[in-house]
């Protein structure tokens, strides 16, 4: 058993967190049971920022999948949820939203070590996020409704209308990036639809969707709607998506993948996809924009999480006569950031996730180099460090738009600055990108703003701010940024199908 490293280099962990590291995450949930891996496998996970064992958990393969979607199918066919009424549906992901909330820094806690963000930042924003993700679909559990339709049969006095049903057995698969946040914003429109899950969080960052695993019951859901397995893409992943027992997969992810996960999903049942995948997405400042808020505004749209952010603001376009204004406000920005251990409460930035993200990224700043580009700011791992996978705020300069580290999601803290002139060349060289997950606007020309918010082909446009998020609020993606919708009542759609119904009431 791998020893968790916290127990000595972060004496202040909460002793729930202690226990669950040490014991009870080494079991996975299927059909309300928790049980280990059916091939008695486990993987480690590790603490980002001392590159030491974390914790054990099992590692779920096909066998595994295989059971927990039989559970799933029995729960949603049979048993107690499918008796259950909208409203006690909603009061179950209701209920299992105070029991989170009433452990937010259990939560915030596990995430940190899991995933290295700074503990400050999971405490208000992550957290929050899911509880107000929980209970805003808990509101929608009453509110899934069919319509009546007018139809027009000569002769012949019809009524029809239409029901909003589950889909079935959903499988979603999530990722690394805010483990818990997404798995709230997968789960909590799935239940209010009706529809059971199997959930399958990422290898690296698997802890907090196991503790909430624990808080199902609880909360009031019966066995089998939730089952959580662990283990590694390329098993238990795959073995989602191709099963021919699950009625539509949900990914979150690199877009390499969810080409995968559209080519297992149409050979095996033609389950129904949505899909959240990568981005490169443009951050615009014009020269009419506040300096000060923008340089702030490009900061927090690259750095927060360390740049991984599937919508980061990776590309950032500056018109040209403001430039070397702005550049300076923002390599200032970069400078100051606090970079330190997650569980350090003066932290403002933490380690990047895992050793391969770490190598991943240097790799890019490396291509970065040979192609030509200068580092202005940063450029690889802060000197103070000799452990952790931490990466320093790099801003990059002189680019060419056929560089690696224009084309490609880096997924770090990794900015490219690019000088433009009017706002059609920065709208063409904006949509110039394979990606459309989202863009931002800085601007005080609200024609201009709403011009460019209209034309950039992006899934969310910001207009003088960056990642803001609500609940009610839809978010995904055009081109190979994905399809489907996260949040707001579209993502009902997602999780429900359509049947018509046809009652023949005579002849006039």
């Amino acid at each position: 058993m791998a020893q968790p490293s916290m127990q000595s280099s972060y004496p202040g962990v909460h002793s729930e967190v202690r226990q669950f590291i040490g014991g009870r995450s080494r079991r996975m949930l299927i059909d309300g049971k928790w049980v280990e891996a059916a091939s008695g496998k486990t993987l480690t996970t590790y603490d980002p920022a001392t590159e030491e064992p974390l914790a054990e958990v099992p590692a779920g393969d096909k066998e595994d999948v295989d059971r927990a979607v039989r559970a799933a199918r029995k729960a949603l066919e049979s048993g107690a949820w499918p008796r259950m009424t909208p409203s006690e549906r909603g009061r179950a992901i209701w209920k299992l939203a105070d029991l989170i909330e009433a452990r937010t820094e259990e939560f915030a806690q596990l995430e940190t070590l899991d995933n290295g963000k700074p503990l400050a930042v999971a405490r208000v924003a992550d957290i929050p996020l899911v509880v107000d993700h929980f209970r805003y679909y808990a509101g929608w559990a009453t509110k899934v409704e069919g319509a009546t339709i007018p139809v027009s049969t000569p002769g012949q006095r019809v009524f029809t209308y239409t029901r909003r049903e589950p889909v079935g057995v959903v499988g979603q698969i999530i990722p690394w990036n805010f483990p818990l946040l997404m798995a709230a914003w997968k789960l909590g429109v799935a239940l209010a639809c009706g529809n059971t899950v199997v959930l399958k969080p990422a290898e690296q960052t698997p802890l907090s969707a196991l503790r909430l695993g624990e808080l199902l019951e609880e909360a009031g859901f019966p066995p089998g709607v939730v089952n959580i397995v662990t283990g590694y893409g390329e098993t238990a992943g795959a073995a989602i998506a191709s099963h021919p027992d699950v009625d539509k997969v949900a990914f979150t992810g690199s877009t390499e993948v969810g080409h995968l996960i559209m080519q297992a999903a149409g050979a095996s049942n033609l389950k129904r996809v949505s899909l959240e995948l990568g981005g490169k997405s443009p951050n615009i400042v014009f020269a009419d924009a506040d300096l000060d808020q923008a340089a702030a505004g490009a900061a927090n749209a690259i750095f927060f999480n360390h740049g991984q952010c599937c919508c980061a603001g990776s590309r950032l376009f500056v018109e040209q006569k403001v430039y070397d204004k702005l550049m300076p406000r923002l390599i200032e920005h970069s400078e100051k950031i606090k970079i330190g251990p997650g569980m350090d409460l003066t932290s403002e930035m933490g380690p990047l996730v895992s050793s391969e993200q770490f190598q991943r990224v240097n790799s890019f700043l490396s291509a970065g180099r040979k192609e030509g580009a200068k580092v202005a700011t940063g450029g690889g791992r802060p000197k103070q460090f000799d452990k952790g996978y931490f990466v320093a705020p790099t801003v990059f300069t002189d680019v060419k738009p056929e560089m690696k580290i224009i084309r490609e999601e880096i997924f770090g803290p990794v900015v490219c600055a690019i000088p433009f002139k009017d706002p059609d060349e920065v709208l063409a060289a904006g949509n110039d990108t394979t990606y459309g997950l989202a863009a931002a606007v800085w601007t005080r020309d609200i024609n201009k703003a709403h011009r460019l918010a209209e034309n950039l082909k992006a899934g969310t446009v910001w207009i003088n701010c960056y990642n803001m998020f609500d609940a009610a609020a839809p978010f995904g993606g055009y081109k190979q940024s994905g399809f489907g919708r996260e949040m707001g009542k579209a993502a009902l759609e997602l999780y429900t199908q359509i049947k018509t119904v046809w009652v023949d009431l005579g002849a006039y």
